[in-house]
């Protein structure tokens, strides 16, 4: 069995429950693992979180242990708990009441006909923050539909803005669905629980992908209530911001977003033409705003100019003058200096070997580097947890296991 040190961090201290599964949600409570909360992630005894069998998996002799579950689950310990039987749903209740936060990502509804809502454990511990995230939040006619994350995606707006004009819509290339609720079910669990330890007050954070969605379509609502434009596809222009986008060059593409009147005078200087910043047509933002105006006189000159360098040869010119970088593939940015130098890919060990995962993008001045503890096993740790916050003995704890509650 692992052992678990005593955790560091603003949150040590801290007790969660965390009874999700996938991603919306385990990523949620990862993170408040990585602040020094004691995290530990409940299972069914029968079917654990089927994100243990996503890839890639990490061999050890017969073995094998996915690392898509170790990046979202690492510092985390496990218990194992049948729900539905009468003697889980009382083991729920006794952890609740030494718990500070609990969070699920059932659908709506699911925890009350448990018997274990929010309005029946608050009567274990009045504190408690309950953090659940679901596709479409706890209130409203669609609450208890099924979702996924593509489910945010499309419900939120974002699949109808992303990919080119003459193209079907393209969702995004990752589960930001899942993450973006995830994130935002980190901080409202933060705040209930600063209000639940000043006032000794719990309550529901109650978090929807569809709303964490909604809220990254940056500018694409409020053009349509005030203009009743709607949100296109768009590739990789931007609305109203005009050079802003992605360019070819000599090995690949970089971003570059040099549409001040400042960056724009500073590029035509460093590429040895600074009299094509006085030109009348393209001299102000304004003008280069005009999307006939970028695509004649702006798109190639930036051509003719990036396409003699490479990626690495436009970075070390720009600098610090303009905002000019490399799209890298993921090969480049786990390799890059400055991740590195941000501790942004960490060791954690998986089926006996260090695997190289995203780190913590928060960074606290008075926070210490951590070393990394695996993600549990199922019910790896039935034993220490159900002795220290229920109180059973070990014949208890035996007993529960053969009847098929832990």
């Amino acid at each position: 069995m692992t052992q678990h040190t005593a955790a560091s961090g603003p949150l040590a201290g801290v007790t969660v429950l965390d009874i999700t599964r996938v991603v919306a949600g385990p990523f949620c409570s990862m993170l408040l693992a990585e602040l020094g909360a004691t995290v530990i992630k409940v299972e069914h005894p029968d079917e654990p979180d089927y994100a243990r069998t996503f890839p890639p998996m990490v061999e050890h002799g017969d073995d094998e242990f996915s690392a898509f579950f170790a990046q979202y689950n690492r510092n985390k310990q496990g218990i194992t708990l049948n729900m539905k039987t009468v003697e889980g749903k009382q083991l729920l209740r006794q952890l609740v009441r030494k718990a500070d936060i609990l969070v699920e990502n059932f659908r709506p509804g699911t925890m009350e006909k448990l018997g274990l809502g929010y309005e029946v454990l608050k009567q274990e511990n009045p504190q408690l923050v309950y953090t659940a995230i679901s596709g479409f939040g706890r209130t409203g006619p669609n609450a208890s539909r099924p979702a996924y994350d593509n489910t945010g995606q499309a419900a939120g707006g974002l699949w109808s803005m992303n990919g080119y004009a003459d193209r079907p819509p393209v969702r995004v290339g990752t589960i930001i669905g899942d993450l973006a609720a995830s994130l935002y079910a980190a901080i409202g669990t933060l705040a209930a629980l600063r209000q639940a330890e000043r006032d000794g007050l719990g309550q529901v954070v109650d978090i929807s992908q569809q709303d964490s969605v909604l809220t990254l379509t940056e500018n694409a609502v409020v053009r349509y209530t005030t203009k009743g434009e709607v949100a296109s596809p768009l590739g990789n222009d931007h609305p109203f911001v005009r050079p802003y986008g992605s360019f070819p060059c000599k090995d690949g593409y970089v971003f570059f977003g040099g549409y001040t009147d400042k960056f724009w005078r500073i590029t035509c200087e460093m590429f040895g033409e600074p009299e094509v910043a006085d030109d009348t047509e393209i001299d102000t933002m304004e003008k280069r705003f005009d999307p006939a105006v970028a695509e004649r006189r702006v798109t190639p000159l930036l051509a003719r100019w990036f396409g003699q360098y490479t990626k690495a040869e436009l970075e070390e010119m720009a600098g610090d003058r303009v905002p000019l970088s490399a799209i890298k593939t993921i090969a480049e940015v786990v390799e890059d200096p400055h991740i590195a130098a941000r501790e942004m890919i960490v060791n954690v060990p998986v089926a006996g070997k260090l695997v190289r995962m995203f780190g913590m993008p928060i960074k606290l001045s008075e926070a210490k580097s951590r070393d990394h503890v695996k993600a549990p096993t199922p019910g790896e740790h039935n034993a220490e947890i159900y002795a220290r916050l229920a109180g059973l003995s070990a014949e208890e704890i035996a007993g529960l296991a053969e009847r098929g509650v832990i």
